[in-house]
């Protein structure tokens, strides 16, 4: 049969070459004996925290197997609340102003089909997470690319911003600390952001997934949120899978104007009727009391972070900022006169080190994304095979 594309946005989708096909190349040559080191899946390698996985056995085993209400749990609602009392400062609703969704990619969905028309605009930020374009395409919305400058660490700057807007600008997302580049925007960045934002009557969506994978002082996690007069068109979305390392459980949510819930909620519901119940319950418990997993988690990061920078630093015909957020270093290859998609294909190919290139994050030919959420000792060999690719290429 002759089937044509499901509607006619998903034609301008790209259906290739992304992170998943890199991944599934990479594990077919595994599988037929290759010794391959994956630095392509942006994964937490540590277990979920048992707190978290105790609370939800017992949950399964006591009977809560049964939808929980659409908005979810009240119990893991109000740890969300609590969470941003005891870290932001702000007052936060359980009943009005919080969804538990599933995961922050069914929250990133639910804003934009709730939020958009048709042929409405997006100004994101690049590098940016290649499923913000998926999505918005899918939707038949419109990603407005804003580039961000290696010179900056790739922090996106309010002039740049606000020089993208245009009649149909209708939102701005913002997601810090980034996927890809790691980069984790300043104080007085976020505040001029915010200043176009109210400036000319946008909605901000603050993906913040990454929330905990800040490492350095002068650039600590901050919610758009929790600036002046930002809370009524603010969007915050996040979730337990990169902070908790429990990406499985599939538990996000969405912090929102509490005018907009019966709206949100109806197309939350048509999306996912709501999040898994024994997870949530899970959920709750790493809200409530897993903080010492994570701070575990996040020294060890950092200290693969370093590790990676200062390898790559090695390599003749390499830049790289220093990330200061997420588990993703974005090093720039140009000088090595190469395409990224050939390098990382020969990288692969030659070496068994897995990468992505980096034109499926929305920039130009020459950049690569290098996750360094692998044991240190990978880290270490990935970046050996690396250097000894690149002189080959000098």
């Amino acid at each position: 049969m002759d089937y044509k594309a499901p509607n006619n946005n998903m034609r301008e989708i790209i259906y290739g070459g992304g992170i998943r096909e890199i991944l599934a190349q990479a594990d077919a040559m595994e599988r037929a004996g290759r010794d391959i080191l994956h630095m392509e899946i942006g994964r937490p390698d540590f277990d979920s925290p048992k707190r978290a996985k105790d609370a939800a056995i017992r949950a399964l085993e006591s009977g809560a197997v049964h939808y929980t209400d659409m908005t979810g749990s009240l119990e893991l609602r109000g740890e969300i609340a609590a969470k941003y009392k005891r870290e932001a400062g702000m007052d936060v609703d359980p009943e009005r102003e919080v969804i538990v969704t599933a995961g922050a990619i069914e929250a990133l969905m639910t804003v934009f089909m709730t939020m958009l028309n048709n042929g409405d605009e997006v100004l994101v930020p690049a590098p940016y997470f290649p499923a913000y374009e998926d999505q918005l395409k899918t939707g038949g919305f419109v990603l407005r690319s804003v580039q961000s400058r290696i010179e900056n660490g790739f922090r996106p700057q309010p002039e740049d911003i606000e020089r993208a807007v245009t009649p149909r600008t209708r939102i701005i997302l913002i997601n810090s600390p980034n996927n890809p580049t790691g980069a984790t925007s300043k104080l007085e960045e976020l505040r001029g952001i915010a200043e176009v934002a109210q400036k000319h009557g946008l909605l901000v969506i603050s993906d913040e997934s990454y929330e905990k994978f800040a490492y350095d002082a002068d650039t600590p996690h901050i919610g758009m949120a929790s600036l002046p007069d930002m809370r009524e068109r603010t969007f915050t979305i996040s979730a337990v899978s990169k902070t908790f390392s429990m990406t499985g459980w599939r538990v996000g949510w969405l912090v929102h104007p509490a005018p907009l819930k019966m709206y949100l909620m109806k197309c939350h519901q048509g999306l996912a009727t709501c999040a898994n119940s024994f997870a949530q319950a899970g959920a709750a418990e790493a809200l409530r009391s897993c903080s010492p997993d994570v701070e575990r988690m996040i020294g060890e990061y950092r200290r693969r972070r370093d590790l990676m920078v200062s390898m790559l630093r090695t390599m003749d015909g390499i830049d790289v900022p220093t990330p200061n957020g997420a588990f993703y270093v974005f090093p720039c290859i140009k000088r090595l006169g190469i395409s990224s998609e050939d390098f990382c294909r020969r990288l692969l190919e030659e070496e068994g080190v897995s990468t992505v290139p980096g034109q499926p994050f929305g920039v130009e030919d020459g950049y690569m994304r290098i996750t360094y959420c692998r044991p240190e000792n990978e880290i270490r060999e990935a970046m050996i095979r690396m250097a000894s690719f690149a002189a080959r290429l000098r």
